[in-house]
């Protein structure tokens, strides 16, 4: 029973750390350094004389007719200068009328192309991009006016190779919807970010200097690589809070479970093939980071497991462990009731089940039918 005592003690520990104590240690971290080491913020901006750089900005559709005229017409609304701005709209293997109201819109560049996928579409306007730096967006996602040239300034920053910007969750009638759990996890990048390098970013709004873009295969994705490579090249992953984009919540938690299943698909090719968690080119404190919010993060719904199954095998063995089978049969009562009972620490806790339940299901897909490289949008988000 020692092994099996140590086994969930392991995992108990291992779950506080990725959500308690790692939170906590940036926010010790961040108050002992003051605004952080790696803060950048204006850092090696542009003399006010001087032009800003060419920004290449670019919109991967798949079938977005309803919202993609909507997000040329907001990109050319941006307070960047339009001389110095050139949007591109990829068209993924549309069939519907996505690349003629881009034009119409006022798009410089429609690229109607096979389907292969938002990264094979990215990777082509890329290739067409006149721009020192490549903005990228996602079709239904619309930018404050400031926004672009906030990612743009981050990026004068010789050590900035990437730069994500705040994404905001609104309901159908407009309301923000963040909730806790998202204003968490913002906080986390926004400590990361200060304190060295974010360890993933935003698809939804997001931009990378043109020396530094990374070209990938189909089954991968920018939001998570880009920031960690940045790292190995010597340049900084950061987060810039004042960027402001927002866009459509999935209706409920079953469209965002499908998302995160689908894009836990390829974050787990990325943790077993490419060596993401490998410490490899970073420093102590981004191994830290890799470790505790990107390795532990993704085992959570393993760690779980063990220590479901070890807490049953340890009862009766003390009044400790049927205080925490009784939490962990807490968490999941909660979960199930949320859909029964409107109140925000039980939709908190179905939250966490689900994102949980995604992480496993994706790995699952993953095992099963390989990797998964194009994408649907979510019903309600458009």
């Amino acid at each position: 029973m020692k092994i099996v005592s140590l086994l969930f003690w392991l995992a108990a520990l291992l779950l506080a750390h990725t959500h308690v104590t790692y939170p906590l240690s940036l926010e010790l971290l961040a108050r002992l350094r003051g605004r952080g080491r790696g803060d950048s913020r204006g850092a090696g901006e542009r003399g006010s004389d001087s032009a800003p750089p060419r920004v290449s900005l670019i919109i991967a559709a798949h079938n977005e007719e309803a919202v993609i005229a909507e997000r040329v017409r907001n990109a050319l609304a941006s307070d960047y200068p339009r001389e110095r701005l050139e949007v591109i709209v990829a068209s993924d293997g549309s069939d519907d009328r996505t690349a003629e109201l881009a034009l119409e819109a006022g798009a410089d560049l429609v690229l109607e192309l096979e389907r292969g996928g938002k990264v094979t579409a990215q990777n082509a306007a890329v290739e067409r991009a006149r721009g020192e730096i490549l903005a990228f967006s996602d079709a239904n996602s619309m930018w404050e006016p400031d926004a672009l040239r906030l990612l743009a300034e981050r990026l004068a920053d010789p050590r900035v190779g990437y730069v994500c910007g705040q994404l905001r969750l609104l309901d159908a009638g407009g309301e923000n919807q963040e909730g806790l759990y998202w204003r968490y996890e913002m906080r986390v990048r926004e400590r990361e970010s200060e304190l060295c390098s974010i360890t993933a970013g935003n698809g939804a709004i997001y931009a990378v200097r043109r020396d530094a873009y990374v070209v990938m295969p189909p089954d991968r994705g920018h939001d998570l690589c880009l920031p960690y490579l940045m790292v190995r090249r010597g340049l900084r992953a950061v987060y810039e809070p004042r960027a402001v984009a927002s866009e459509p919540m999935p209706p409920d938690l079953e469209g965002e479970f499908q998302r995160k299943r689908r894009m836990m698909n390829r974050t787990w090719g990325v943790l077993l093939r490419d060596g993401m968690l490998s410490p490899r080119g970073y420093d102590a404190f981004y191994a830290y980071a890799m470790l505790s919010h990107r390795g532990l993060r993704y085992a959570s719904p393993f760690l779980h497991a063990v220590a479901l199954v070890t807490n049953l095998a340890l009862l009766g063995r003390g009044p400790i462990y049927a205080f925490t089978l009784a939490l962990q049969l807490g968490l999941l009562a909660a979960a199930a009731l949320a859909g029964v009972v409107r109140a925000r620490p039980l939709a908190i806790a179905r939250y966490y089940v689900v994102v949980t339940a995604s992480i496993a299901a994706g790995l699952w897909d993953r095992l099963r039918s390989g990797a998964a490289v194009t994408w649907e949008s979510v019903e309600g988000t458009r």
